[in-house]
């Protein structure tokens, strides 16, 4: 069994709201609060920095984690990915621009604007988000009324969104996050068992593996996306998938996501979780996370690595 040896300082600090000033101890004592994490973590050394939010009052103060060490056998047997917000930050500038021009194409007078798109990346999957938006406002003029011919014109726009997505990607106009490329380096290195499952298209999410970490990465890493299992995120199925056809123990994965319904589709697979907040999840509510950052990062501003990931494995990182 290998051995996580911690040693931490932490400061007293103070934090005033609009009426008083008081001092604070260390927020891992206060567990009823809700915290949020950056890890800045290595092999040897690590920083944690931990924002506490208390009402309207914000909390900052830092810990030293001087050394955090796992020998092989702690490593994850897989690493598990969600694609959009965690391999690429897509959403944004990526699919909500690519569905924005499919429906000025077929004319449909719909426009998401930045806000709104962000409200419907609630719901898991591009041809659900559209059919519940639809459902919710009204169809457009030009849509079918049947039940079945709106389920082939939604899957139209789909194919042509995702269309218009890929040729972004394949410009490549949409860069990697920060640290993705080295964690996977890391993992294939190790032998860990590498896989993207995302509710996204499996040729948009192909695309993004192939384009942006290259074909020899690619040809090591399974996709897990689109229609392959009913039941989209929230739902745990994707990543319960992805356990059974890479052999694995879901309690040996570790899963990298950005939002809290891929979040919870990883606890409910009985999965370690670590988030990496993208542009449009910052402020969700990631309180059962083993941790959270604002994004995996590259040495000299690297936030966890593989290592890290193993060390899920014995202990969670929560208050």
């Amino acid at each position: 069994m290998a051995s996580i040896t911690l040693s931490i300082s932490v400061p007293t600090f103070s934090s005033s709201t609009a009426s008083s000033s008081r001092t604070k101890s260390c927020p891992f004592q206060q567990r009823r609060r809700s915290f949020e994490r950056i890890f800045r973590s290595s092999l040897f050394a690590s920083q944690i920095c931990i924002t506490a939010r208390t009402g309207q009052t914000r909390i900052r103060s830092t810990c030293h984690l001087v050394t955090c060490s796992a020998s092989s056998s702690t490593l994850p047997s897989a690493l598990l990915f969600d694609c959009d917000g965690v391999l690429v930050d897509t959403e944004k500038d990526g699919h909500r621009v690519s569905f924005n021009d499919t429906f000025k194409e077929k004319e449909l007078g719909v426009t998401w604007e930045v806000d709104l798109y962000g409200d419907l990346l609630k719901i898991g999957g591009g041809k659900e988000r559209m059919t519940a938006y639809f459902n919710k406002t009204g169809w457009p003029e030009k849509a079918p009324k049947t039940g079945q011919e709106r389920k082939e014109f939604i899957a139209s726009l789909h194919k042509r969104k995702t269309e218009l997505f890929m040729s972004l990607i394949q410009k490549k106009l949409l860069p990697l996050r920060p640290g993705v490329a080295k964690l996977i380096d890391q993992a294939l290195a190790n032998k860990v068992e590498v896989a993207v499952c995302s509710t996204s298209n499996e040729k948009a999410v192909a695309a993004i593996v192939s384009c942006l970490l290259g074909p020899e990465r690619a040809s090591k890493i399974k996709i897990f996306a689109g229609d392959v299992v009913p039941r989209k995120k929230p739902d745990p199925a994707i990543y319960m998938l992805a356990a059974n056809t890479l052999a694995v123990d879901p309690s040996r994965c570790v899963v990298v996501e950005d939002s809290a319904i891929g979040l919870t589709a990883a606890k409910a697979a009985g999965m370690k979780c670590i988030v990496t907040k993208s542009s449009y999840t910052a402020d969700e509510d990631f309180l059962n996370a083993d941790a959270v950052f604002d994004c995996i990062g590259d040495p000299p501003e690297e936030r966890f690595d593989l290592a890290f990931c193993g060390s899920l494995l014995e202990k969670q990182y929560v208050g």
